[in-house]
């Protein structure tokens, strides 16, 4: 059903198109339309006022002519955005984009068809997620949407427990938070405690465009995450200007690449009297690269014991010098950094990104370094995948997470040796690291089979798609590189 579904929904998407409507309008359209079906259904059988104002219900939806259709129906947006509470959440500036009367009378028509309660919560979900993938790839919207192979390769690491509280400061369509919930629904027998505990108080994530957070909010609620009277937490807003009051047990996130605008977080009290600085007096240092302010942000968001965060970033937080050394040897210093895991390009949407996940733990202070050794897994050096011909699966990661060794990380055992130097699987010293130029982490020592030798060359694509991938991404370094100098 899940498969049908989401095929005859999104393919109406095509005869929209002409009318200007993008895969991101139409996707927020489905989001406000199947709230207020799923609103009615909740309304019907259990006798519940979900405070829908009147007028605007599923079924006076149904009853408008069409010839007064998208009227009503834009004026129905509007006050549900002024209503208050999970309303306003969910219809936060929303308009409606679909123009013609008789194609948005079929939309409502191709919702109406199903009834979406009747289905579990896992089926609910899956055709949510079904659809925002779509989004992703046909929209270019992949800066939302991390690779779910690498989201439960994350998640399985990381462990999370009944009970434990998960945030997100840049949670997109909320990819993460169900990855951590899937996991915790398949290992653990929930009490009836842990089971609210896990519905209203998990998860908190932060999201600074608007339309993105009400996917967020719209895919945790069909995965069971709050309910119609309470919003999942989620807010709109620039994690990075404000310091967490609540410690959190798990950091779990993908912060998105580039120059933080206008907007920099400093530790420098002068600095912060300057339009566009944010004083924050629990960071390490300056910096505009987003990635490095991400970093900082996320260390001081963890509990001060025990805290667990892994960390998608791009190449240039291992190597970049200035901030990003000095965030480097205090990351070392003050967290447990041990493990980190080098990505192939060709999994993200956005095309050249050569990223690693970094995982790390809070340990109680003291004078010692927190880190004593940083395993490292190459998943990148003579691995190919594509979007389309060759994708990532979790399969693929199941060779690192058994190196991992979430269930005793006191037990891990190198694949790589002087016998075996293919290995993929190394650990390094702190002592190691420190004897590095600039704590410098983008480390590799494989040999790349793609370097040219005449008399094995490459297939010609996995050639053109090398050099695109590597010009993209000096050109995205270069560019930090300059708005770095010009802070």
């Amino acid at each position: 059903m899940t498969n049908n579904l989401v095929a005859k929904i999104w393919s109406f998407c095509d005869t929209l198109r002409d009318d200007g409507v993008s895969y991101g309008d139409y996707l927020e359209q489905i989001t406000y339309l199947l709230f207020l079906k799923m609103a009615e259904e909740h309304t019907l059988n259990n006798n519940s006022n979900y405070n829908i104002p009147k007028n605007c219900e599923w079924k006076s939806l149904l009853g408008i002519d069409v010839s007064q259709l998208i009227n009503v129906y834009a004026k129905n947006l509007k006050t549900l955005s002024d209503s208050g509470g999970m309303l306003s959440k969910i219809f936060n500036g929303a308009q409606n984009k679909i123009h013609d009367q008789y194609k948005l009378r079929k939309l409502i028509e191709l919702i109406n068809e199903e009834n979406w309660i009747s289905e579990s919560v896992d089926v609910k979900g899956d055709i949510y997620e079904s659809l925002l993938q779509k989004n992703a790839e046909s929209s270019g919207a992949g800066q939302y949407f991390t690779p779910r192979p690498i989201i439960q390769a994350m998640v399985e690491c990381i462990s999370p427990k009944p009970m434990e509280t998960i945030s997100d400061p840049s949670c997109g369509t909320g990819g993460f938070f169900l990855g951590a919930l899937n996991y915790i629904r398949d290992n653990y027998k929930l009490s009836k405690k842990e089971q609210d505990f896990l519905k209203f108080k998990t998860f908190h994530g932060w999201e600074i465009v608007p339309s993105t957070a009400r996917l967020c909010l719209m895919n945790l609620f069909l995965h069971g995450i709050g309910d119609l009277k309470t919003t999942p937490d989620i807010e709109v807003a620039d994690s990075l200007k404000e310091s967490l009051n609540e410690k959190v047990n798990i950091v779990l996130a993908n912060p998105p690449f580039g120059k933080t605008s206008s907007d920099i977080i400093t530790n420098d009290e002068k600095k912060a009297k300057i339009a566009g600085y944010f004083y924050r007096k629990d960071i390490w240092t300056t910096t505009s690269n987003k990635q490095l302010a991400f970093l900082q942000h996320i260390v001081s968001m963890l509990s001060n014991e025990e805290g667990k965060a892994a960390v998608v970033l791009p190449d240039n937080v291992l190597f970049e010098g200035g901030a990003g050394e000095t965030i480097r040897k205090r990351l070392i210093h003050d967290v447990d950094l041990h493990t980190i895991l080098r990505l192939p390009t060709g999994i993200f949407y956005a095309q050249g990104v050569k990223a690693n996940v970094l995982f790390f733990e809070t340990k109680k202070k003291g004078k010692t370094p927190a880190t004593k050794d940083i395993w490292i897994y190459d998943y990148r050096t003579n691995i190919h995948h594509t979007l389309k011909k060759n994708t990532l699966q979790f399969e693929n990661l199941e060779d690192f997470v058994d190196c991992y060794n979430p269930k005793n990380r006191n037990k891990r055992v190198e694949s790589w040796s002087q016998e075996n130097p293919e290995g993929r699987w190394r650990r390094f010293s702190y002592e190691e690291i420190m004897s590095r130029d600039k704590a410098n982490l983008d480390i590799f020592w494989l040999k790349d089979n793609d370097l040219i030798d005449f008399d094995n060359l490459p297939e010609a694509e996995n050639i053109i798609n090398d050099i695109i991938e590597n010009l993209e991404s000096a050109l995205a370094n270069f560019k930090t590189i300059r708005d770095t100098v010009a802070e």
